[in-house]
């Protein structure tokens, strides 16, 4: 496997782990919500950062893998910022 495509699923990971916690923390805020809405929020964004993963790990071009992680990298940037 190539270098750049172990620096981008990284990237990309740890990126995704951080957008799967906010969307966690925005289910638990939300008014009216059981504890199997917050888990279900959690498993469906761990399994889209999986399979996003595994498809920059293994099939995807170079541009397409990057523009992934640099889109994530912004939304991470901007949540976050964010008040």
């Amino acid at each position: 496997m190539e270098t750049w495509r172990i620096v981008a699923t990284c990237s990309f990971v740890l990126g995704g782990l951080i957008l799967v916690l906010v969307g966690v923390a925005q289910a638990r805020d939300r008014r009216n919500t059981r504890d199997a809405d917050v888990w279900r929020a959690g498993l469906v964004g761990l399994a889209v950062v999986g399979v996003v993963a595994v498809l920059i790990a293994y099939w995807l071009p170079s541009v397409a893998a990057w523009g992934i992680v640099a889109a994530t990298a912004i939304a991470v940037a901007f949540i976050t910022m964010m008040d």
